[in-house]
């Protein structure tokens, strides 16, 4: 969305009318507002501040949270469409929904501090298992990261800066954490789709193992997984056993905060992040 230049003077007049008694008067003014693009949300702040008017305050609170939501799916486009798709990019903008003007170098500085974490007790010339082994003690005994059972279908849990914060997760925020730190220290491990359940997989040339960042980092095998699809009655896909993309991971987190939503009784929330989800979705991808 192009910046555009902001006449102060003009945009408190227009402010002033979104109250007017006459509907159409109102109307043509909030679209008027809302032409001038994402730039304006700064200046609605301020006016929001500066008036007592209950009525234009709420207006100027649905102005503000449309243009975030315009801009945000916006955003959540042009990320599908780039050719990185960057992991850590895709989970800050979700949690924009909630919290737009979280910065992006914050998320990221935070994790850096736990790769750093990591890095003081990792052996490059160790097993994949020992690798392994590490990286759940510094998360889950020292950093203390833990699933947030109590509060599991809270929707703090899809947000990247309240898991950084609370330690606290659901299984897809807690893989995704242990993803990125382990992927900057070398480590070859991957998303998995699984039915009802995010997990990893460290995986090389030669050999391919399973671990569940829900449960303290435990390493399960590829017969573990097909037992679990067996008792869910489902064919077993080869989806269930491999990496999958970070515009899987992405979507994955969409659905767990419109169901998140649905859960708490916000449906407008729900209703929200399904347009969002639907933009970076294409007609033919399974849903799991």
């Amino acid at each position: 969305m192009k910046k555009k230049n902001i006449n102060e003077k003009e945009l408190k007049a227009l402010v002033s009318l979104l109250d007017d008694n006459d509907e159409e008067v109102s109307e043509h003014v909030e679209s008027k507002i809302r032409s001038m693009g994402n730039a304006v949300i700064p200046y609605l702040e301020v006016q929001w501040e500066n008036v007592f008017n209950p009525i234009i305050q709420r207006k100027l609170e649905d102005i503000i949270h449309s243009l975030q939501f315009l801009f945000l799916q916006q955003r959540l486009i042009a990320w599908k469409d780039s050719n990185e798709q960057d992991l850590l990019e895709g989970i800050w903008l979700v949690a924009t929904y909630l919290y737009p003007d979280l910065e992006f170098e914050k998320i990221r500085g935070e994790l850096e501090q736990i790769y750093y974490e990591a890095w003081l007790e990792y052996k490059t010339d160790a097993s994949p298992f020992e690798k392994v082994k590490i990286l759940n003690s510094v998360l889950f005994d020292k950093l203390k990261f833990m699933p947030n059972s109590r509060n599991f279908h809270a929707p703090g849990n899809s947000m990247i800066n309240t898991v950084l914060e609370t330690r606290k997760g659901n299984p897809l925020t807690l893989c995704v954490i242990y993803q990125m730190v382990a992927q900057k220290l070398k480590m070859p491990v991957y998303g998995v789709n699984l039915p009802n359940l995010f997990i990893l997989t460290y995986k090389t040339k030669d050999q391919q193992f399973y671990i569940n960042a829900f449960n303290r980092g435990i390493i399960f095998t590829r017969e573990d997984i097909t037992n679990y699809i067996s008792h869910l009655n489902l064919t077993p896909m080869d989806l269930f056993f491999e990496p999958c993309t970070n515009k899987d991971i992405i979507r994955r987190l969409l659905r767990n905060l419109m169901a998140a939503f649905d859960n708490v009784g916000d449906h407008y929330k729900s209703e929200e992040v399904k347009i969002l989800l639907k933009s970076i979705t294409e007609g033919n991808e399974i849903e799991y």
